[in-house]
Parts: C-alpha cells; sequence; structure tokens
C-alpha cells in the first residue's frame, strides 16, 4: 500500500510542479480521458487490481508499467467507466474494435459483451491482449522507447491510423519509423496523426509511466 501512496503522490507533484502551460497542453483535447490526478479511493484501487496487472503482464509479455498508466489516464482505475464513444472499463475498451480482436486471438467468435468488460479482472485481461496485438505488429521498431511510443498511439486511435501517416504499406511505415529517434517520432505525430488527442494521450500515458518507472 505505501507503495502506490508513494507513486500517485508523485502525480501530484508532477502536476503541481508543471509550468501552467504544460498543463493546458496536458488536458487540451481529452474530452476522452479523465484526468490523471487520482481520486481518494485510487490508492486502494490501484493495490486491488495489482495482481491481475501482473498475471497480465506475464501471460502476455507486456510491460506492467505501460498497463498500470494506461489504466491511470483511461479510466483512474474505475472499472464501470463508460466513454461516450462507448468505451468500457479500466482500460476503456471498445467490443467491437479491440474486443474483436482479442476474441480472435482467443480462438473465440464474436466480441465481449459490455458486463463482461466491466469485469475488471477480465478487462485487465483483454486490455493487456490488445496490448500484446499492438506490440506484435510493431515489433519491428528497433527502439524500445519508440515501440512504446507507437504501442501508445496505436492504442487508443488505432494501428492501421497510425502506420497510416508513414505510409499505407506495413512494411515502409515502419522502416520510416526506425529512421526517427523518440523525439522526433513525437513531433511527427503532433503535426501528422489526424487526431489531435494522439499527442495528449501520449504525452499524458508516458508522464505516468516514468513516474511509476522512476518510484
Amino acid at each position: 500500500m505505501k507503495k502506490y501512496f508513494i507513486y500517485f503522490m508523485m502525480i501530484t507533484t508532477f502536476l503541481t510542479n508543471c509550468s501552467k502551460q504544460k498543463q493546458k497542453n496536458f488536458f487540451q483535447n481529452a474530452h476522452k480521458h479523465q484526468k490523471i490526478i487520482p481520486n481518494t479511493s485510487s490508492t486502494q484501487n490501484t493495490n486491488t487490481y495489482q495482481e491481475h496487472i501482473h498475471q497480465s503482464s506475464i501471460n502476455y509479455g507486456i510491460d506492467e508499467r505501460l498497463i498500470m498508466a494506461i489504466i491511470q489516464v483511461e479510466s483512474n482505475y474505475n472499472p464501470t467507466a463508460i466513454s461516450k464513444s462507448n468505451a468500457i472499463g479500466l482500460m476503456q475498451l471498445k467490443a467491437s474494435t479491440a474486443g474483436k480482436d482479442v476474441y480472435k486471438l482467443k480462438g473465440l467468435q464474436g466480441q465481449p459483451s459490455p458486463d463482461i468488460l466491466k469485469n475488471a479482472e477480465i478487462n485487465i485481461d483483454c486490455g493487456t491482449a490488445y496490448l500484446s496485438i499492438l506490440q506484435k505488429q510493431l515489433l519491428g521498431i528497433n527502439n524500445s522507447k519508440t515501440r512504446r511510443y507507437a504501442i501508445i498511439v496505436a492504442y487508443v486511435n488505432g494501428l492501421s491510423t497510425l502506420l497510416n501517416i508513414f505510409s499505407i504499406n506495413h512494411n515502409i511505415a515502419i522502416k520510416k519509423i526506425n529512421h526517427m529517434t523518440p523525439d522526433k517520432f513525437c513531433r511527427y505525430i503532433k503535426k501528422h496523426h489526424p487526431a489531435p488527442q494522439a499527442q495528449t494521450y501520449l504525452y499524458k500515458v508516458n508522464a505516468v509511466y516514468s513516474l511509476i518507472h522512476h518510484q
């Protein structure tokens, strides 16, 4: 418990110490997502779900810190959160897109129901499974940090949308990304990604990820 209290205090301190302009940029165009400032029950919730996060991380080979950061940004650890676009649960999954892809990965037909996605353990499993799908598609990116950035952007706005701003050809897109530093990749996203949300989301998830990484 103490570990996660310190983690959330670090997030709060980070936001407090940001310049006003950085805070403005941090939350602009973020109407779909809740602020990452935790509510009073978030520390307990983090501790409650940590076992599921850890197990899913192992099962799918996904960085545990990335799962935690996405949950924090997407839902602030609220398992019943539903967005205007009908993204559901801790990891804000859409049944008709990510849900279908995960069911296909698991050899299942159809898509998960809203009630299924409101189950915290299942939501974490499905969200992490979806991250593994994206990770597999982006394994050709050599720089691990750039690859993480690409996974984050693909998670929020789709893999095809991400790759198409580089090339409609998957291999060419990956090749172009490999000629970029992580910072250049971020600048390219800012300039070329059709969804303004992408840059904001990438910044927010990376901010939380960095705090978890250095705790």
